[in-house]
């Protein structure tokens, strides 16, 4: 698993307009996400920020580019998508990690990539910072967001 190499950040989000946009779509897991992003953001002093609920993945870039638009300096996009018997979980996978890409490039606001993208729903839930999960990635979204945007050149 991944977790294995997973650095140990330490983050300063206080005085950031911060947005977070999630999907709808597998609450259970979704929702550990939200918890996991909202815990890491007041644990480095940042209690003052938006969430905001999408259908699904394919919605993550236009809600991020509002977002930013409203004056979010970060954004944090969750969610999952899991893989099915079409070559939907490709389309909508693409679709929003290309997307958030884009609107990140064009606009140079980090957005903190929180989206799930498993074969199974055991898969998530292992990702999802809940009780008994392996990883926390709503936490580490939030982490590599908000590093990116106090980097100084």
């Amino acid at each position: 698993m991944s977790s294995n190499g997973a650095p140990k950040l330490t983050i300063d989000a206080s005085g950031l307009k911060v947005t977070i946009v999630a999907t709808s779509w597998h609450t259970v897991i979704t929702d550990g996400l939200l918890a996991g992003a909202e815990k890491a953001l007041r644990a480095a002093g940042n209690n003052d920020y938006k969430v905001v609920r999408v259908p699904g993945a394919f919605e993550l870039p236009l809600a991020a580019q509002q977002a930013i638009k409203h004056g979010a300096e970060v954004v944090i996009a969750l969610g999952v998508v899991i893989q099915g018997d079409t070559p939907h979980f490709e389309y909508v996978c693409e679709a929003a990690t290309d997307g958030l890409t884009r609107v990140q490039l064009d606009t140079s606001v980090p957005i903190g990539f929180g989206v799930l993208t498993v074969a199974t729903e055991k898969q998530g839930l292992d990702r999802a910072g809940l009780p008994g999960s392996k990883e926390d990635k709503g936490a580490e979204a939030v982490e590599a967001a908000v590093l990116m945007k106090r980097l100084s050149f």
